[in-house]
Order: C-alpha cells, then sequence, then structure tokens
C-alpha cells in the first residue's frame, strides 16, 4: 500500500491517456466498521444501493439516517481497464474523498489518504490487466476528530453517539470529485512548477520539472501562445523561458500560454508530454496594497460555498457556468475558496476567465470560544494535549502543503488562506500557528499568505495576524453584534479597522452579511428583511470606502447554503446574494450597482 499525496492531474495527451468513473456505483453504510474485518472489499458489497458519483450522499436518499450519518461509508464498482494501455503505468486517482480513504483493487489495498478536499492516487500497474474488469472499493470515512481538518467530536448522547462540528456548514461526504483510470508511460514527467514574471513587454516562465524512471533521458520545453505559435523553448529540468511582446494574464482577462513539458531519448523520441497552462502575471504586497501586474487591486466579490440542493459538494459543469455567469452579471472580480479547496475544474474556470481566488485550507473550527457565542457552549479548549495539538499541527500541515502542491500552477490564486476564524488570541494559537506559516511560505515562497481573523480577537488582541502579509478579517457589526442598530455598528467598526489599519498591511473584508429571508421586506428596515440586508451592505462599504487600507470586501455569502441544524439557522445559513437555486435577492442588484460601471 502507498500513501496518498498530491500529483500531476490525469490527462489525454500524445502519450497518456485517461478514463473517467464517474456514474451509479454501489454504495453501502457501515455503522459498525464491520465491513473491514469481513472483507468486503473481496467481492460485491453485501446489501448495497445505488450512489451518484461525484456527489455528496447525504441528500440523495428519502433517509435521515442517511442524510446525518457518520462513520464508514463504502463504494465499489466494476471497470474494464482499457485493452490499448498495455506496457502503460496505470494509476488509479481520486480528486477527493471526505475526509479521509482506504482503496482497495480487487484484494489489494492501494491507497489511504487523509483530508477531504485534496487528490490522491496509486500506482496500480501490478494489479491490473489492460482488456480485464477490475473491482474498485472505497472506504471512505466522514468523522471528525480534534486531530482532523476541519476538527469535530463523538459525544455521547441520550440517543447514542453523536458527530458534532464547528463549522458553520453541513458535513457533506462522500465522493464528491471524479475518479479517474489514467494511463502513463514508465518514464515520465511527474510533477510541474512554473514561476512567472515580467519586466516590460518581456515575459519569462521559470520551470521545475520532476521526472521518474528517466535515466538517459532529457526534458524538453515548448512554449505556445494562444494562438499555438511557438514563442519559446528549453532544455533541461529546470530553466527560464523569455517571452517576447508578452500578453499578461489579468483580473478580468484570463489569457494562456501552453507549456508542453516533453520527456525525449536521444534520438528526440517524445516518450512523454504533459501540457501546463501557464497565465503569465505578478503578484506582490507593497505596503497596504495587494498588486497584480504591478497595479493596485481592489477584490470584489464573496465568500462562496460548494454547495447545492440534491449534490451537495459536487459541482457539475452547468453549476460552474452558471456561478460564473452571476458572478459576471453582478460584477465581481474574485472569490475565496471558503472553507477548502474547491474542484480543480472551478480554478480552470476561474483561470480562464481572469477571476481572482483567495485559496483556503480546510482548516475551519478551530476555535471553541467561537461557539459561545452562536452556536451554543463547546466546553472544550482550543489548543491543549487533548485536544487540538501538534498531530493536528501535522494534519494541517499536510494540508497547506497539499493545496499549494495541487494548485500552485493557478495564475488566479493569487493569496494563500491557512485558517478560517481559529482561535487567535492565546498563547497556544500563537505556537500552533507559526511553524505553519512557515510550511506555506516554504511550499510556495510567490504568494503572500494570511489567516481569516475572527471578531473574538479584534485589533490588539490577535497574536496570529502578525505572521500574514495580508490581513484578513470577517466582521458582523450591525448582525451579530448591534444587531439592527446600523448606526452604533458603524461607529464600533469604523474604530476597529483603524486599528487594523494601522499595522501597514493590506486588509481584505472576507466576511461581512446579514441573513436575509428572500421575500421578506420591511418598511422600516428590520434584521432577515432585504430591505436590511441592502442597508446593512451600504453601511459596510461606507466604512471601508474611508479606510485606505482595505483592498477588498468579499460578502457572506453569495448564495445561501446548508448547514447543521439549530434555532441559529432556518433551513440554512440565508446570507447569501442569491438564495440557493441562484435567485437574486435585492442585494445583488445593490451590489451589482457597486461594483459595475455599466449598471
Amino acid at each position: 500500500m502507498t500513501k496518498g499525496t498530491t500529483m500531476l492531474r490525469p490527462q489525454d495527451t500524445a502519450t497518456r491517456e485517461t478514463k473517467r468513473l464517474d456514474g451509479i456505483w454501489s454504495f453501502q453504510l457501515d455503522g459498525d466498521s464491520a465491513g473491514r474485518d469481513a472483507g468486503w472489499f473481496g467481492g460485491p458489497l453485501p446489501s448495497p444501493r445505488d450512489m451518484a458519483v461525484p456527489a455528496s450522499f447525504n441528500d440523495l436518499t428519502a433517509d435521515a439516517a442517511v442524510r446525518d450519518y457518520f462513520g464508514d461509508i463504502w463504494y465499489q464498482r466494476t471497470v474494464r481497464v482499457p485493452r490499448g494501455w498495455a506496457d502503460q503505468r496505470i494509476v488509479l486517482h481520486f480528486e477527493s474523498a471526505t475526509h479521509r480513504a482506504t482503496v482497495w483493487v480487487d484484494d489489494h489495498e492501494v491507497v489511504s489518504h487523509e483530508g477531504g478536499y485534496t487528490p490522491f492516487e496509486a500506482d496500480v500497474t501490478e494489479f491490473v490487466s489492460p482488456g480485464d474488469e477490475v473491482r474498485i472499493t472505497a472506504l471512505v470515512n466522514n468523522t471528525l476528530s480534534f486531530q482532523s481538518i476541519p476538527p469535530g467530536v463523538i459525544e455521547d448522547t441520550a440517543a447514542g453517539k453523536a458527530q458534532r462540528y464547528w463549522h458553520d456548514f453541513f458535513n457533506f461526504a462522500g465522493i464528491h470529485r471524479s475518479v479517474w483510470l489514467a494511463a502513463t508511460p514508465q518514464a515520465r514527467v511527474e510533477d510541474v512548477t512554473v514561476v512567472t514574471g515580467f519586466s516590460g513587454d518581456v515575459g519569462s516562465v521559470d520551470y521545475t520539472v520532476e521526472t521518474a524512471d528517466s535515466d538517459g533521458l532529457e526534458v524538453r520545453t515548448l512554449l505556445r501562445d494562444a494562438t499555438g505559435r511557438e514563442v519559446a523553448t528549453g532544455t533541461g529540468a529546470t530553466g527560464s523561458l523569455s517571452v517576447a511582446d508578452v500578453h499578461l494574464w489579468a483580473p478580468g482577462h484570463g489569457y494562456f500560454y501552453d507549456l508542453e513539458v516533453q520527456l525525449v531519448d536521444d534520438t528526440s523520441v517524445v516518450l512523454d508530454t504533459y501540457h501546463q497552462s501557464v497565465g503569465i502575471r505578478t503578484v506582490e504586497v507593497r505596503g497596504t496594497e495587494f498588486l497584480i501586474n504591478g497595479d493596485p487591486f481592489y477584490f470584489k466579490g464573496f465568500g462562496m460555498h460548494e454547495d447545492h440542493s440534491t449534490i451537495g459538494k459536487a459541482h457539475s459543469p452547468a453549476h460552474v457556468v452558471q456561478d460564473f455567469e452571476l458572478l459576471d452579471w453582478i460584477g465581481a472580480n474574485s472569490f475565496r475558496t471558503s472553507h477548502y479547496p474547491y474542484s480543480e475544474d472551478v480554478l480552470d474556470h476561474a483561470d480562464r476567465h481572469g477571476i481572482v481566488i483567495i485559496d483556503e485550507t480546510a482548516a475551519v473550527g478551530l476555535n471553541m470560544g467561537l461557539g459561545g457565542g452562536i452556536f451554543g457552549g463547546q466546553g472544550y479548549t482550543t489548543f491543549s494535549p487533548e485536544t487540538i495539538n501538534e498531530s493536528t499541527r501535522e494534519v494541517h500541515a499536510q494540508a497547506i502543503r497539499e493545496l499549494i502542491t495541487r494548485d500552485k500552477n493557478h495564475p488566479s490564486v493569487v493569496l494563500w488562506s491557512i485558517a478560517n476564524e481559529p482561535e487567535s488570541d492565546t498563547e497556544g494559537a500563537e505556537d500552533y500557528f507559526r511553524p505553519l506559516f512557515d510550511v506555506a511560505r516554504e511550499a510556495d515562497p510567490t504568494r503572500p499568505v494570511g489567516f481569516v481573523n475572527v471578531m473574538l480577537a479584534p485589533h490588539g488582541a490577535c497574536r496570529v495576524s502578525q505572521f500574514a502579509d495580508v490581513l484578513m478579517l470577517n466582521r458582523y457589526y450591525g448582525w451579530y453584534v448591534h444587531t439592527g442598530d446600523l448606526a452604533s455598528a458603524e461607529v464600533a467598526w469604523t474604530e476597529e479597522l483603524a486599528g487594523w489599519a494601522s499595522e501597514g498591511k493590506p486588509i481584505v473584508i472576507t466576511e461581512y452579511g446579514a441573513d436575509t429571508l428572500a421575500g421578506n421586506h420591511s418598511l422600516t428596515p428590520q434584521p432577515w428583511s432585504e430591505e436590511y440586508q441592502v442597508d446593512y451592505l451600504d453601511m459596510n462599504h461606507r466604512v471601508f470606502d474611508a479606510c485606505e487600507a482595505v483592498v477588498g470586501e468579499h460578502v457572506w455569502n453569495f448564495a445561501d447554503f446548508a448547514t447543521t441544524s439549530g434555532i441559529m439557522r432556518v433551513d440554512g445559513n440565508k446570507k447569501g446574494a442569491f438564495t440557493r437555486d441562484r435567485k437574486p435577492k435585492a442585494a445583488a442588484f445593490a451590489l451589482r450597482r457597486r461594483w459595475r460601471k455599466d449598471a
């Protein structure tokens, strides 16, 4: 068995081929965790039902016990390996499995992976035969503990054991994203890293290529523009390509070059080839400015969720297109992948359309104090040997490394967020996070790094913001505090923001919002009405516009989304500018007027 790591996404090229395994899989819950010892992977599951892949399993059955289930979850299907794959290296690749998985090919355990939103794969060449059928079995587990990212705990209740977690969105789980069989040559490209820049009208593409089973072979690179014209070539596993009359990738303008990486023998026969899209652009923090291509950039957009009725955290191509069309309609230029890495399809789409991304790990809910204000008392200490500890930090560090390894070449990604709303005003928080910022910067020294600060650690109290290149603040003045009193909220928010501005760093307001029931109207704006949501946003915008250090505003949230049940959430979180089925509230039109000059 091999330990799962991140790697190149499967791709069809002149030397590679893929087979997507999406569709209907066999599915069985295993609340007693009996399946592994009983050898369920050794044959058909004993009592299966149908399940769609990719999709969250929770909402696909008419069964409350399934929706709220936690524990072992079995997926299985048979697939025929393409007969043309003889003499190829054959890989089984999962884009994600939430929150961990162990996989078998027939009776052979081939890979295990911790973390619900990054890919993993196994070389299964020795276990399959081209032309034959093979049985693939995945044991997924969605249980959260203090040593998982995100964290949770299993508590005893009068009705039995229950999963408790502290992130304010539903714990959708399963195989959310595509599963692939892929064939590569034995001598192959293993990884590609690009770093771009420009001076005047000359661009640069610095590349590093990792290969395997490549003794005596040479790396060759060819860079082509969007018309297919070759503009630069190179040789060697590392190098720098110079691009005359460079065409930059920029916000709102997703221009791409194609970098073809070839592995060739001494007669120039191409043994493997891989294509990497390249957007040439720069990112820099200078004082209180956030610069893209040397120009000040102002983030306009949302915190978003991968969340849809029926399919949960799975995105279909139709949903991706619709959401990006709405971003364009409203005038947004950016979003944050709150609160986990999104599907690679979403990032590819952002690359193509020039949408800027703050890319976030799944480290949400690392704050036992937050629950006291919103979800009820937790009764736990956040950082301790018994709760979030050094073992948790190792899982967190691996999540950061895997996120950066997966997304490092996306020009749309300009800022890493290593956590959302953690406890950050204690010595334990400072000790926990200090090395994690080092992990992020070691993995990618080219982008700024930050985390998202919560109201419980206001300016002067936070002990983690010192490590951040960009200050990201979630604030709900006028909603969770000064509820309904926007005048007092404006005074308090202005005062706190002035304190953060004194730090001399750029500030992005990564969350501000008010729950709003679509169709609820009030002559004098009252909380939960559409009129109050608009007035609430207007108040925040006055505060932002008066502070030069603010370089962005991300409304919470793009659309209403599902959460765990509770008295604070009526059929989910209603802070969306759009409803869950993407109908606009009055706030959507107000934001469009602010963000689009032509509206």
